[in-house]
């Protein structure tokens, strides 16, 4: 079988599961970027149920519908236009990973109230860009085709299948075996939310139907344990201890049917969970793991914060207002507010406009403006720090730097050794430049972390000033022994150092420790609580766990 023969496979049967159940399944997960597999697979599921477009700056008057302003201006009478949600089926939502939350919500309750199933193609190209989980938490199904090659020869969707099995005589439910062996399967792999095992139970019944069987099997129970459970598992090292076994089934008595008891000595949920387990490439898992617990702890705002405007940025639904030089009004808006008043406007007036406006009638235009992020890094190069882990730090710190360079954030970099600190790079996103200052950052002398500490805070606060989201990530071992103004003193530097993280914690700016030294002590763990920050110890975590805490952080 070709390498991605088995992937592309289950992401055709997801898709004619999700055609056969629509709504009570919820909808697709699809990672995949834009490519011959992923259009191929759209097309064939295009010819089989009509699919409705849209994107994630899709508003609500398109969803919900409303007044069509040109219909009612020539009827001089309301016309309404009906919303995508109101015409039901499959929404293709495109750029899953961008969706903001309100639109996930919204997405959310159509899909719980029965109206539409969601198709959301995921594209994201880091572990941290997935869609909300308000919308991944309703979807049912999931599959990946990342990596996987058009094959034009491979099985496709079949419209005659799905057209058979939806018209077809319905499976007999799901028999209790059945939801105990789905239930206990979630359970083992870590699944909290119920959906899951319903929308499993949803799934099985879609594939017997497709296979033309009255009755849900074990095959059946599979093929729904591999696309809905799969990818909401924890991953192995991180799942938690199993549960304690559950107390053995009485006896079946005379009157009690066995018969979906599995052949073999195994139990059904073992089985499942092994299918579940198997199903997904190595590091999927866990990536999709990483990506829902960073985007959790940013929160979905984007990268930098976010405010509202009336110029610039993502478009916001209007409000009523009056325009002045800093709001401009909202004219389509504005005309579809005033538009179902006309027939009762004109009653007894000659007025020859065209439309009659009132002052509530303005609607003023809104917008969503996200600021660009500054990452200021605080990188310790004195004597201490030079002798034991400054190679590491430089490392940890190109790390950091690689990961904000692909989230377009800007960088700077304040290095403090000997007397006092130095502004090595100021505000930029040039990776090549960054790398090159950090290179030749050299080492020796005494710990002016204070001033260190300063310098950052200076930097962040300019950039608050333009309009920037700063956030600061410190690295040293916290062995402070140069007061602020260049003193060799260790309790007065000491003294100044948790001074000005009080002043930072104060501003409200996102901080993020990493302890440097051999051994972590408990200087770094005072530093970052003053901060309100976590101390991560560098000799304990790696690389990839740096990144993501810092991630998470700024």
């Amino acid at each position: 079988m070709r390498p991605g023969a088995e992937a592309l496979q289950r992401a055709v049967r997801a898709a004619e599961i999700l055609a056969v159940a629509g709504p009570a399944v919820g909808g697709l997960w699809l990672r995949a970027a834009a490519g011959p597999a992923r259009e191929g697979l759209l097309a064939a599921l295009a010819a089989a149920v009509p699919l409705i477009r849209i994107g994630p700056q899709t508003g609500d008057e398109a969803l919900y519908g409303g007044i069509d302003l040109a219909a009612t201006l020539a009827a001089r009478r309301p016309v309404r236009r009906a919303g995508l949600i109101g015409r039901g089926g499959i929404v293709v939502l495109t750029m899953a990973e961008r969706c903001p939350p309100a639109l996930a919500a919204r997405l959310g309750l159509a899909i719980d109230e029965g109206r539409i199933a969601v198709l959301a193609l995921d594209e994201g190209a880091a572990t941290e860009e997935v869609p909300p989980a308000a919308l991944t938490d309703r979807l049912g199904l999931f599959a990946s085709l990342e990596g996987v090659a058009f094959d034009p020869a491979a099985p496709g969707i079949s419209s005659g299948r799905i057209a058979s099995a939806r018209d077809g005589p319905a499976p007999d439910p799901a028999t209790g075996a059945a939801l105990r062996a789905l239930t206990r399967a979630a359970a083992e792999l870590g699944i909290a939310s119920p959906r899951a095992v319903l929308a499993a139970l949803q799934a099985a019944r879609a594939n017997a139907a497709l296979e033309a069987r009255r009755a849900v099997g074990e095959d059946d129970l599979r093929t729904a344990a591999v696309l809905t459970l799969a990818h909401r598992a924890l991953p192995p090292e991180a799942a938690a201890a199993p549960p304690p076994e559950p107390p053995a089934p009485p006896e079946s008595g005379p009157g009690e049917d066995r018969s979906d008891a599995p052949a073999s000595g195994r139990s059904p949920d073992e089985l499942l969970v092994e299918a579940a387990r198997a199903a997904l490439p190595a590091g999927l898992l866990a990536g999709l793991s990483a990506g829902r617990a960073a985007r959790a702890a940013r929160g979905a705002g984007g990268a930098g914060a976010v405010r509202a405007g009336n110029r610039l940025g993502r478009p916001l639904p209007s409000r009523p207002g009056r325009p002045s030089a800093a709001r401009r009004i909202d004219l389509v808006a504005t005309l579809r507010a005033a538009a179902p008043h006309q027939t009762l406007r004109r009653q007894g007036q000659t007025d020859p406009r065209p439309v009659l406006l009132r002052a509530d009638d303005l609607r003023i235009r809104r917008h969503l403006e996200t600021s660009d992020r500054l990452v200021v890094f605080v990188v310790d190069a004195s004597g201490s720090s030079a002798l034991a882990r400054l190679g590491e730090a430089k490392g940890a710190v190109e790390l950091l730097l690689g990961e904000a360079y692909v989230r377009r954030d800007h960088v700077a970099l304040v290095a403090f050794r000997g007397a006092g600190a130095e502004v090595l790079l100021p505000p930029t996103r040039s990776l090549v430049q960054t790398k090159r200052r950090l290179a030749s950052l050299p080492g020796g002398g005494g710990t002016p972390l204070a001033a260190g500490l300063a310098a950052g805070l200076a930097l962040a606060a300019a950039a608050r000033r333009r309009g920037m989201t700063p956030a600061l990530a410190i690295l040293s071992d916290g062995r402070a022994n140069i007061a602020l103004d260049g003193r060799p003193d260790r309790p007065a530097a000491e003294a100044d150092a948790l001074r000005l993280a009080a002043r930072i914690r104060a501003l409200g700016l996102r901080t993020v420790v990493i302890d440097t030294g051999n051994r972590p002590g408990p200087q770094m763990q005072h530093l970052a609580e003053r901060l309100g920050a976590a101390a991560i110890p560098l000799p304990r975590a790696d690389a990839r766990r740096i990144g993501a805490a810092v991630a998470a952080a700024v």
